[in-house]
């Protein structure tokens, strides 16, 4: 498969970045996207050039890292995967394929495609912790009655990676979704009801101060998650929130 690569490259957050044009040959369909970019990483370390900064970990689609804007779509053209589970299947041979990096203010390029989305970490630790009462014995979590349907849906929150592909697929970058997750996997439990209230409060009001846009319900967000997260968890940090800011 020969293809055609238009990528992002930018040295860094304050210096000027641009698209550059890389022909590659020799892709079998059965590759994944980051080993296409590693072929073209060889061949370009074999020339000489600087490679192309990309970020990734796992590659088994737990890790959200490898975050890139293909083709005008967070982690491509496929849907429930994130970047390192997408195959060059779903390309045809002669085709040019454009790679970004995740746009948002509040996600700055590093290098490359690489951005920083250490933003997503201070809405988290803005929510501080769970209290448990430790005296005695610990009661065991199993011992605590959850209703199913709240804990499912807790789990569903909890799937969540913060790979920043709801902040990417939204026109004003919000982060809504993913704040949403974050709180709703606490809110849904009775462990996370004694802190519920300073809980979303702190994480909407870090959220804000990271510059992320707000949500116009637009769905886009839930349509190129990697994890399906659902669009009701915004309407439940939304309840959350409300509650919240009328006991203040």
């Amino acid at each position: 498969m020969k293809l055609t690569l238009k990528i992002w490259r930018q040295e860094n957050a304050a210096a000027k970045g641009g698209i550059q044009s890389y022909p590659i040959d020799g892709i079998e369909g059965d590759m994944s996207f980051l080993e296409m970019l590693d072929v073209l990483n060889e061949q370009l370390i074999s020339k000489g050039d600087d490679p192309v900064v990309f970020d990734h970990d796992c590659r088994e689609g737990i890790c959200g890292s490898c975050s890139l804007q293909i083709n005008g779509e967070p982690h491509g053209p496929d849907r429930l995967i994130t970047t390192c589970q997408l195959h060059m299947r779903m390309f045809k041979d002669g085709d040019t394929i454009t790679i970004e990096p995740f746009r948002a203010a509040a996600f700055p390029v590093i290098k490359d495609l690489m951005v920083d989305r250490t933003a997503f970490d201070r809405i988290q630790q803005a929510g501080g912790y769970i209290s448990v009462n430790t005296s005695g014995n610990t009661i065991d979590a199993n011992a605590i009655p959850v209703n199913k349907e709240d804990a499912d849906e807790s789990f569903n929150a909890a799937t969540c990676i913060g790979c920043g592909a709801c902040v990417a697929a939204c026109k004003n970058a919000s982060a809504m979704l993913f704040t949403a997750a974050k709180v709703s996997q606490f809110a849904l439990l009775p462990q996370g009801k004694v802190e519920a209230a300073t809980r979303v409060l702190n994480m909407v009001e870090q959220m804000d101060k990271e510059g992320f846009g707000n949500c116009t319900n637009t769905g886009a967000c839930e349509v190129e998650c990697p994890k399906g997260i659902s669009l009701e968890n915004i309407a439940r940090m939304n309840r959350e929130y409300l509650s919240a800011s009328l006991k203040g």
